[in-house]
């Protein structure tokens, strides 16, 4: 029987994909893949064409990505012994696959004669592209290295990728590990903490055969946690346990920290590059580790008396609420008072959001607003209709005004011991226009780690959750839109400063009036949002946004010099130290000093290339969205032409066409970072740009 891995299913039949299954399935996989690349490699070199090179040596590695993706997936929100397991074991096998390919001498020596032949002079638009984008991913990759330099370069992948999967086994054993339980008896030390988390926490403790609450370190366990209760002591154990992730054995990740710099410092060395920076940022709109951390800084400088001021102002806060002199905070104490600030001065509780913002209204809502801006139909599945890997998982399809089926998602939305942290969105199927006419639809998955029902109550999500919501969707309307015919260069296989264009655009429709009325209903009495709690929710979205931008600044700027001065870094007696001085002005002052994120940095030393030197794509494409926002709000919030023009010019164009080209299409003229700082209060309105 042929192995369910290989079965090339829409959808996905998960209960076929055994962990018990995975290591002979995917080895069978990846030697029909090995043999397709050979074909192309072995071919008479006076025979090659672009078709039977690039767009042959395209479909080689197509199919088998995606069926390393599942394997990728379900190791990821159903992590077990067993699938940890085989994917340890596999994850070499496959990571040296990938890696040979652009040091395959033969393989690229045809790739490169045709690429020098009078036929692909004559190629143009999407082709042309492919070309030219596979060309520079060869030499990137160390197609021109000598044959020991090459054989090196494997060793430093499959190296790499082993250390950077420890290390995000590291992060999600040591979140699991720790557990905080209050007895009945001590219900008075949870004052202050809102309904909805003491709920949880009471049922966490319940299912795990405890009595009284039971807190964890999963973002809607911590953070009510930290930000309400009055008990500084709880508060502070919550906070050494955050802060301890990666850094404790037998979880500390402070030596594969220094392993992978020295990886990624060899193998850029090995492509003749200054440093690993060098590498990532040479074809990203940034263009170079420069521009990168110019831009870094430039907002660092543009914030920072504004943060020192916020800094001072919680401070003077405290004493004056708690009597004594100004000083700095406790780190545990931070979001606890600057909540209380935020209150003083707004008379605003995020919490009397959450009732207004019921998981499955806020998806409702948020398709209506796909359906009116974008022309997409998204409609569910009923449960059973479709195998899905855990109950609390959905299925959705998505359609075109026309019809036409353009592709279908999975969600899964709520945390699990067995789930990683964070929220993602990943892409299972790759479908797009065909050579030969119609077209085949794309298969994503959008995955989070929200608040969960309780009880008979349904899931009620902060504000930051369904920002969180939208921007997931953000990246998989890009993928489920995505119309270019080859596959590689569709959906958010883009530059990664500007990947997070659409994503962080579809959060703008979580703070404007029209759109929330849409979904913002209260789940019992169906009101819309208070206009003075409206009101109150959009002054108090610039409170304490130069701390915010500071806070992007500090992971941007830290991860920018990780990997332009790594040898600093590696060589310094204490890591943590020489992180944290690296960014210490960008840091909220406190007593005692918080540690920096580096030895829980995901978006960094989770995969062998991530975010990694690319953290700034974040206020990168910030810049962008918030720009582009602009023409939303000048022609109506859901008009259809403009977003439909989104559509046809961003979302659908995937990588055909460099994203400056694109964004230009769209707006008319370069990006104009006013907007972003406008909206972060740095600016006053009267700088916002003009539309041209």
């Amino acid at each position: 029987m042929e192995s369910p891995f290989l079965v090339a299913e829409f959808p996905v039949r998960w209960s076929a994909l055994q962990p018990s299954l995975a290591v002979p399935g995917l080895r069978l996989a990846l030697a029909q893949a090995q043999r397709a690349v050979e074909t192309v490699a072995n071919q008479p070199l006076s025979e090659t064409t672009f078709e039977s090179t690039f767009l042959a040596l395209e479909n080689a590695t197509q199919r088998f990505g995606e069926i390393w993706a599942k394997v990728v997936h379900l190791q990821s929100v159903a992590d077990s012994p067993e699938w940890r397991e085989a994917y340890n074991t596999l994850l070499p096998e496959v990571t040296k696959f990938f890696a040979a390919i652009p040091l395959n001498a033969e393989l690229w020596s045809r790739l490169r004669a045709v690429s020098r032949s009078p036929a692909a002079s004559g190629l143009s638009g999407v082709y042309r592209r492919f070309l030219e984008e596979t060309v520079k991913d060869f030499q990137d990759a160390g197609a021109d290295l000598s044959p020991e330099s090459r054989r090196r370069l494997e060793e430093i992948q499959s190296e790499l990728a082993r250390a950077t999967q420890r290390y995000a086994e590291n992060v999600l054993d040591a979140t699991n590990a720790w557990h905080l339980e209050v007895p009945p008896e001590a219900r008075t030390r949870l004052e202050g903490l809102p309904a909805q988390a003491e709920a949880a926490a009471r049922e966490n403790a319940q299912r795990n055969g405890r009595p009284g609450w039971r807190f964890t370190l999963h973002a809607p366990s911590l953070e009510p946690l930290l930000t309400y209760v009055h008990d500084a002591d709880l508060r502070r154990q919550a906070w050494e346990a955050s802060a301890a992730v990666g850094s404790v054995a037998p979880h500390d990740n402070t030596n594969l920290i220094r392993q992978i710099l020295a990886l990624r410092g060899e193998k850029a060395r090995l492509l003749g590059r200054r440093h690993f920076a060098e590498c990532v940022l040479s074809r990203r709109m940034a263009g170079s580790s420069e521009r990168a951390l110019q831009f870094v800084l430039d907002f660092q400088q543009r914030c920072a008396a504004r943060f020192a001021g916020e800094c001072r102002e919680l401070e003077e806060f405290k004493a004056g609420e708690m009597g004594g002199r100004p000083a700095p905070l406790a780190p545990w104490d931070l979001l606890y008072w600057a909540e209380r600030l935020r209150r003083a001065r707004y008379q605003f509780d995020e919490e009397v959001l959450r009732p207004y913002f019921p998981l499955e209204g806020v998806l409702s809502g948020m398709f209506e607003i796909a359906q009116r801006v974008f022309g997409v139909r998204v409609s569910a599945r009923p449960p059973g209709e479709v195998e899905i890997w855990h109950p609390e998982v959905r299925y959705y399809e998505v359609h075109d005004e026309d019809g036409r089926h353009v592709g279908s998602f999975y969600a899964d939305w709520h945390p699990r011991e067995s789930k990683r942290g964070g929220a993602w969105m990943n892409y299972l199927v790759t479908g797009g226009p065909r050579s030969g006419g119609g077209r085949e639809p794309h298969l994503g998955v959008i995955c989070g780690n929200l608040t969960a029902p309780v009880g008979d109550q349904p899931a009620l999500l902060t504000h930051r959750e369904v920002e969180t919501v939208f921007h997931e969707f953000g990246h998989l309307l890009h993928h489920l839109l995505g119309d270019v015919e080859v596959r590689s260069l569709n959906g958010v296989n883009v530059a990664w400063d500007f990947v997070e264009l659409p994503s962080q655009l579809l959060e703008n429709w979580t703070w404007e009036r029209e759109s929330l009325d849409l979904f913002a209903r209260h789940y019992q009495s169906g009101q819309t949002i208070p206009a003075g709690v409206f009101e109150a929710m959009r002054a108090a979205r610039k409170f304490r946004a130069a701390c915010a931008t500071m806070r992007q600044v500090s992971f941007a700027k830290l991860d920018l010099l990780l990997h332009t001065q790594a040898d600093s870094f590696m060589g310094a007696v204490d890591l943590e130290s020489a992180a944290r001085a690296a960014v210490e002005d960008c840091l909220v002052p406190t007593e005692p000093k918080a540690p920096t994120i580096v030895r829980r940095f995901g978006h960094l030393f989770a995969d062998p290339i991530g975010y990694a030197a690319g953290y700034y794509s974040y206020k990168w494409s910030e810049v962008l969205e918030a720009d582009a926002f602009t023409r939303f709000r000048k022609a109506g919030i859901l008009d259809s032409a403009v977003g439909k023009e989104f559509v046809a010019m961003i979302l659908t164009k995937g990588n055909s066409a460099e994203p400056s080209e694109l964004f230009r299409a769209f707006m008319g003229r370069e990006p104009d970072l006013r907007a972003l700082l406008v909206r972060s209060g740095l600016e006053s309105e009267a700088s916002e740009p003009a539309l041209e």
